[in-house]
């Protein structure tokens, strides 16, 4: 009896995949931070072409990270269970392929700091947009030779706040808005992804790379927990610096108590005894996606004329 045949796959589907289209979490999480520090600026509402600009921007980078990272691991995912099946580990697509989608994105990134944002603010954007390159495409390698790779992308990540703050203002001279919103970016990137960490750290352990999962042992449950506290007090003091109004003020409590909430819930696991699942790891971190987009709204309801 033979087997059922081999559907092929369109390769504008394997194209999706590579840059995880198909999993819309991982493409919100970044544009989060770009809509904290919009709503942050001292005025308030952006403009609506600009943040529109921005979210585009925002996916084409965060395209570009995947990609990257599918390229210098395509030897190391096979080995791990939770990216076998990517397109590049499984053989699926080609590094040439991946490489020219690379070029692509990255290029569609240029435009639109070329093209789309203001002209008075474009020298400094572009400015910032080379300076994020650089660790946006090394970030994948850092699991080789450095022990907190997780920090990499927390500071990659911080490029999502600076970004928009520029395009809005032309300056980076936001004073304590705007340092608060990077640092709440950092931590909240450091923690989400330290999670994410967890599910693979049976399988980085056996191939020799490295995680904050890994290095922080034990007390990674409780660094993460710390990480939500100290994002929930630096959006809030951010935005009690930019005042805000009670519904405002109610929804990002909630917000934040739920975020730290997802902390407690991984220490209490840890001492029963429990390792999180890659199904566990996976809906927390869906559930961080949630908590960041209240706090968004929050910004945006409780900061509305």
């Amino acid at each position: 009896m033979t087997g059922s045949p081999t559907v092929a796959v369109p390769r504008w589907r394997l194209w999706l995949e590579l840059v995880r289209w198909h999993k819309p979490s991982g493409r919100l999480i970044l544009l989060i931070p770009a809509g904290w520090s919009l709503w942050l600026l001292p005025a308030v509402p952006p403009p609506l072409p600009l943040v529109g600009w921005i979210v585009l921007g925002g996916l084409a980078v965060s395209a570009a990270g995947c990609i990257a990272n599918d390229l210098w691991d395509r030897r190391i995912d096979p080995l791990v269970e939770r990216t076998r099946c990517r397109p590049l580990a499984a053989g699926r697509l080609g590094v040439l392929e991946a490489a020219l989608l690379l070029l692509v994105c990255l290029g569609l990134a240029l435009v639109v700091v070329v093209v789309g944002l203001p002209a008075a603010q474009r020298g400094l954007c572009l400015l910032l947009a080379l300076a994020c390159l650089p660790p946006v495409l090394l970030y994948p390698s850092a699991k080789r030779w450095f022990a907190f790779p997780q920090l990499v992308l927390a500071f990659c990540w911080g490029f999502a706040v600076l970004i928009p703050w520029a395009a809005a203002s032309g300056a980076l001279t936001g004073g304590w808005p705007l340092a608060l919103t990077w640092l709440a970016t950092l931590l909240w990137t450091f923690g989400f992804d330290t999670v994410y960490a967890m599910a693979d750290r049976a399988d980085d352990r056996r191939i020799g790379v490295r995680s904050s999962a890994l290095s922080l042992g034990r007390q990674a449950p409780l660094a993460v927990t710390l990480c939500y506290l100290g994002t929930s007090l630096c959006l809030a003091l951010a935005a009690g610096l930019r005042g805000l109004n009670p519904l405002g003020w109610l929804l990002g409590l909630t917000a934040a108590v739920a975020m730290v909430a997802q902390g407690l819930q991984l220490i209490q696991r840890q001492r029963r005894g429990g390792e999180p699942t890659p199904a566990v790891c996976a809906r927390h971190f869906s559930r961080q996606v949630q908590f960041g987009a209240l706090m968004l709204l929050a910004l945006v309801v409780g900061r509305l004329p």
